[in-house]
């Protein structure tokens, strides 16, 4: 008797694809996602009309299938899909307990979907959740942050600026403190590492003159920074003084950057857009701009190989 030929799923093509260590993009867009609630400008009508998608709000997965290990940068108000999300990337059993949660500040975008890990929601088991000290303190004495503590959802571990964690016998993250709105904690970037890359995440800074230090070489320090873009340009929010809201433009960035090699600008991914982003959009003239001065744009589903 012959064997029955079976049909491989295509969910099981993609995984056999995969490489062993990779980051993959769970989300691009700023904290309030995209469509943006109470939003009736054009950006957000486009995708009631069907001519947009969806945007998730941005978050990263580093996987190391070796080990059938995955850690989240960010728990955004989007948790829930990214976790159903980030099953297409590890092992055929479903995992929706990350081996960690790093956080970059406490704005809304960056750790409101911890939410998601209590006991009205998952009712998750010591998930370990890397904060700096502020935030650590914010988590452990503000509710409902707090329950999450008491109730061992979540186990908070310490970080302090430039102080190395390894993760597993592959990867290791160093927090990287940036200036910021700083209103409920401080906010760091991340150097996500392993043996044969080096990967720089900043997806919130005020301005990079602003930052003790330059942004230039750093890039050349890396393999790839995934690098603050919430805002295209000056003027993007009519009526509204953009300075209560500091960002580094796209504009500005790669004026800043633009004599930089064509190899360290194609390490430069443009990431964490806002609703009114013209990069968020499948296409737009600013988005093959920022590709014919030869940086990227972050899309979801992106896979970064280590």
């Amino acid at each position: 008797m012959g064997c029955k030929d079976e049909k491989q799923s295509p969910a099981e093509a993609v995984k056999k694809s995969l490489p062993e260590k990779f980051i993959v993009v769970l989300g691009v867009a700023q904290d309030a996602g995209y469509p943006q609630a109470g939003c009736e400008k054009e950006c957000c009508k486009v995708y009631y009309e069907g001519k947009e998608e969806k945007k998730l709000v941005t978050c990263l997965a580093l996987v190391d299938r070796m080990t059938s290990q995955y850690w989240l940068f960010e728990a955004t108000p989007d948790i829930t899909l990214q976790l159903k999300n980030v099953q297409s990337y590890i092992t055929n059993a479903p995992n929706y307990s990350p081996d960690g949660i790093f956080i970059t500040h406490a704005h809304i975008g960056h750790y409101t979907g911890l939410m998601q890990l209590g006991r009205e929601a998952m009712g998750t088991k010591n998930i370990p959740v890397y904060a700096m000290p502020r935030l650590d303190s914010f988590l452990q004495n503000n509710g409902p942050w707090s329950q999450l503590v008491q109730l061992n959802n979540i186990k908070l571990q310490p970080l302090q600026a430039g102080s190395t964690v390894q993760l597993n016998a592959s990867f290791k993250v160093t927090p990287v403190k940036v200036p910021h709105r700083d209103e409920f904690s401080e906010t760091v970037g991340f150097i996500i590492q392993n043996d044969k890359k080096k990967v720089l995440f900043i997806p919130d800074i005020d301005k990079w003159e602003k930052w003790e230090r330059d942004i230039v070489t750093e890039i050349g320090k890396v393999d790839m920074a995934l690098l603050d873009g919430t805002f295209y340009k000056n003027g993007e929010l009519p009526g509204r003084d953009m300075s209560e809201v500091p960002h580094p433009f796209v504009e500005e960035s790669m004026q800043k950057f633009s004599s930089l090699t064509s190899a360290e600008k194609s390490k430069i991914v443009f990431i964490h857009f806002n609703h009114t982003n013209p990069l968020l959009k499948k296409q737009s003239a600013e988005k093959e701009k920022v590709k014919r001065d030869g940086f990227a744009v972050a899309e979801e589903r992106m896979i970064i190989e280590l």
